[in-house]
Order: structure tokens, then sequence, then C-alpha cells
């Protein structure tokens, strides 16, 4: 796949002065929606390149591979384009869960709040204290 042609295809947001693309990733057995970020075009060349998920964070202005500190990894099994080129559905094989906070799902609470799912994991035992 030639990541440059892709990546002059797809509509970016511009976020604090960076092009990006919204990144969904979606459990490829069940289906379930896993989380949603963004990729810049160095994490979607690591994405395609290595197989793993990796993604753009905004908050620390860097591209980084999904569980480099947890190990909760996602490996890719396709990837999809939506009909407007502005955004990416990631088909991935989770290990363990995708949340940061713990859960299987970014999508773990209702509008409410109330927890909808089981917590997989204790968020500071694998990324310490401060999170």
């Amino acid at each position: 796949m030639d990541v440059d042609k892709l990546w002059a295809r797809l509509r970016k947001r511009r976020i604090d002065g960076k092009d990006l693309v919204i990144a969904i990733a979606q459990d490829y057995k069940n289906k379930d929606v896993l989380m949603t970020a963004y990729q810049d075009k160095e994490a979607l060349e690591k994405t395609l390149g290595t197989g793993e998920m990796h993604y753009f964070s905004t908050s620390r202005q860097r591209a980084w591979r999904k569980g480099e500190s947890s190990g909760n990894t996602q490996k890719l099994k396709s990837v999809r384009r939506d009909c407007d080129g502005d955004a990416l559905l990631f088909m991935v094989d989770q290990k363990v869960a995708a949340c940061h906070e713990g859960y299987k799902t970014c999508f773990y609470a209702d509008l409410e709040g109330n927890i909808l799912e089981k917590q997989l994991f204790d968020p500071k035992k694998a990324y310490g204290e401060d999170g």
C-alpha cells in the first residue's frame, strides 16, 4: 500500500498544527467498537508497516504503539476508509482491553456515567499511580 497516496486522499483535521485522521478500532471477531483516536501519517505508516496499531497522542504530541505501556496491544486484521475519507476503521485483534481505564472498550459507560462493563485490569498497576 502506498501510504503517501492514501494519506493524500484522506480528509484530515488540523489539531494543534498537526494533520490528523480519525481512527476507529473495532474488534474483528465480535464487532465491538473498542476506541476512537487519531492518527498522523507516521502512525498510519507504522500501523500498516508493522501490523500493530499506532495512534497519535494529542496530549503527548507523538505517535505511540497501542499497548506500549500496558501490553494491551492491537493486531491489525484489516482496514477500511469511510465514504468521505475522513475516518479509518481498523479491524483488530485486541489483547485484554482497549481502554486505558481498564475496560474492554472506551465506551464502558452510559450518558449518566453508569459503568456498563467489567474492569479487566487496574490502570494504576499498568501505568503507575499517575496513569
